[in-house]
């Protein structure tokens, strides 16, 4: 009987992580998305941090999923995805988020919104001391990240100051 119980408990436990593959058309209702646990915090921020700003953020209602998986580019950090016809989706590389403090976790996990959800382009400006002006930077450039605790305001008023 314990046998069986086990057995049946697997073949759910199996049946309930297998990944179900849709095609969304413009009519398709989608569902909430999904966001990686460990990814959870840096959206909850980025919401307080909107919402500091003036902005009635909702990242559930704009359908934007977050997943931490191996990206197979050379330097990429992050990408995000977005479309009328599929959930926006933001991928965190897992090597880099296996290393990387909390303010630059935040600082890729910000950037990627900045696209998914404020559609903001990438900014290619600098300070003269060779710092990168805008977390919106796409990192080909010669800029040097500075994203720190203590400017950490500067970054992310800049992030939401070109919102329309």
């Amino acid at each position: 009987m314990k046998n069986s119980i086990a057995i049946f408990f697997l073949f759910t436990l199996f049946i309930s992580c297998q990944k179900e593959t849709t095609t969304f058309t413009q009519n398709t209702p989608i569902a909430n998305p999904t966001v990686e646990a460990s990814l959870q915090d840096f959206f909850d921020r980025f919401e307080a941090e909107g919402k500091a700003r003036g902005y009635d953020i909702d990242l559930v209602a704009a359908n934007i999923t977050g997943q931490i998986e191996e990206i197979d580019a050379d330097n990429v950090a992050g990408q995000c995805s977005y479309g009328s016809n599929h959930l926006s989706e933001i991928i965190i590389d897992a090597s880099f988020w296996n290393i990387a403090s909390d303010a630059i976790k935040e600082m890729v996990v910000f950037h990627e919104l900045g696209h998914c959800y404020l559609y903001r382009g990438h900014k290619e400006v600098l300070f003269s001391n060779g710092t990168c002006r805008s977390i919106m930077r796409s990192g080909v450039e010669d800029c040097r990240d500075n994203y720190t605790t203590q400017n950490r305001e500067y970054y992310i008023d800049e992030l939401f100051s070109e919102v329309d």
